[in-house]
């Protein structure tokens, strides 16, 4: 028995339940699983395990040994509507209390099974805000490592933002230096990411909490490849002790391919880009959580008519869609663009539109999953930050790698109150920042496309992240072995 526990590493992994946390974690559950004797179980609940599936049924239809440990959710218990197991299903932003304790109920349902688990699991790697997790590792005796799903120049800024309180006396629009980075970098306290910058959603009681854990935490695992940040990730690989893998960029993890299978739909989205010259064509997506006001997205909208560039453009306006709907229509911005525009309403194959040749430009939320995608496509980007870490994302896209024009948006506008903030971005700058980026044979073209090509290179074998990836797994059979003998 003690020779199966050492040679056979399973690994318990709990995703927090959204989709942006939840898709990363799915892929690097597959790369852990497709190493020799490496075993993974996914903790999530049944709808998630339905929307997810398909990811993954294909491999383990072939062997791979990956699952699903299916947690019933307490829904209707927590005052949320049936079937509401992910954040984004949420009807509104009053009921995230309500998810957020059916989520802590997980932990005893998940405590529940843990001892019928074969083999017992040597090891959690957990989102950082399922905070329930380091106490189930404790109790278990086992190490947990953490997956933030950020970069390490966001992990570094923020260690040195906590220890230098530099901020503490200044107003919300006065710049001062990010202290303890590689690079000179100047922000202002109204686009720190909510650690620094109440949004309201979350006290700063839960979000101390959050960093304790995060200290406990064996190490931590980042979607991210070491050639894209190489001075962040060494600095802050010191402050953990080098308890630090970078594994990135996880939507490159199945060889170089998102693992998207394109539908009859997005035929016709790939037959609409075959026509476009190369590099033409701006590709404007604004995330899947921004709540972006009609106001607003009319500005975007006129700044994309006015660059004179073919582009996408996929609006998520919720439950003001009607709202939109009514502009595009009566002001006749459909009929104006209908030889140059193509309007996705809602969800698009993001991965699948930036890899393909004619897109020259990327317009986006810097959202680190739609960042990595970006720059893993090669594609150059028009940043356009909204909320959390975005505007440190932004900086790390313009000022750091020198692949993106800022379209010069100011203050973070928290999720949920974006009524309160109005319009923060007119279209005459969003047009000024497409026109440089779109502009044929400029230095940033050049950079994105070599950042493209270090990407694929890190999650190929002998690259970067599949190095970690093996360096983490060595780790982890350490910490088994010794555990075995004691």
């Amino acid at each position: 028995m003690a020779s199966e526990s050492v040679n056979q590493l399973h690994i318990l992994m709990i995703p927090l339940l959204a989709p942006g946390h939840t898709i990363p974690m799915i892929a690097m559950a597959k790369m852990l699983a497709q190493r020799r004797n490496v075993m993974i179980t996914i903790v999530t609940t049944p709808l998630n395990a339905i929307r997810y599936g398909p990811k993954l049924q294909q491999d383990i239809n072939s062997g791979l040994p990956v699952r699903f440990l299916e947690l019933p959710f307490p829904a209707t218990e927590n005052g949320l509507p049936e079937g509401c197991e992910s954040a984004e299903a949420l009807p509104g932003l009053h009921l995230l209390p309500n998810f957020s304790a059916a989520v802590d109920m997980l932990q005893q349902r998940l405590e529940e099974r843990f001892d019928s688990l074969n083999p017992r699991p040597v090891c959690i790697i957990s989102d950082k805000f399922m905070l329930w997790s380091d106490d189930t590792a404790v109790k278990y005796k086992i190490p947990r490592i953490i997956f933030d799903g950020m970069s390490c120049f966001k992990q570094l800024a923020t260690h040195h933002l906590y220890a230098s309180k530099v901020f503490d006396e200044l107003h919300d629009s006065d710049p001062f230096v990010l202290p303890g980075l590689p690079d000179r970098i100047e922000i202002t306290r109204a686009q720190l990411p909510p650690e620094f910058n109440d949004s309201g959603l979350a006290s700063r009681k839960q979000l101390e909490r959050v960093r304790e854990s995060e200290s406990r935490a064996y190490g931590m695992v980042i979607n991210s490849f070491e050639e894209l940040e190489q001075e962040y990730v060494k600095e802050f690989k010191k402050l953990k002790g080098g308890k630090v893998w970078c594994l990135g960029p996880l939507s490159l993890s199945n060889g170089n391919d998102s693992g998207y299978s394109a539908s009859i739909n997005d035929q016709g989205y790939l037959k609409w880009l075959d026509s476009k010259e190369p590099g033409s064509v701006v590709y404007a997506c604004l995330g899947s959580s921004s709540q972006i006001i009609p106001a607003q997205l009319i500005e975007l909208g006129l700044a994309l008519e006015a660059s004179k560039s073919p582009f996408i453009w996929v609006i998520r306006a919720g439950d003001r869609a009607n709202e939109v709907e009514k502009w595009l229509s009566e002001s006749g911005f459909e009929t104006r663009i209908k030889d140059r525009g193509l309007i996705i309403k809602n969800w698009a194959p993001q991965p699948m539109i930036l890899t393909h040749p004619a897109v020259g430009g990327f317009l986006t939320h810097c959202g680190w999953n739609s960042v990595l995608e970006g720059v893993s496509a090669g594609v150059p980007m028009i940043t356009w930050p909204q909320f959390a870490e975005q505007f440190l994302n932004e900086k790390l896209i313009v000022q750091v790698l020198g692949v993106g024009v800022s379209v010069g948006a100011r203050v973070v506008v928290h999720w949920g109150q974006e009524d309160k903030f109005g319009v923060t971005v007119k279209s005459e700058q969003v047009k000024t920042a497409i026109e440089q980026v779109m502009h044929v044979g400029n230095e940033r073209r050049k950079k994105a496309k070599a950042i493209g090509m270090m990407a694929k290179k890190a999650v190929e074998e002998g690259g970067s992240s599949h190095h970690n990836l093996t360096l983490l797994i060595q780790d982890l059979l350490e910490v088994s072995s010794q555990k075995s003998l004691t």
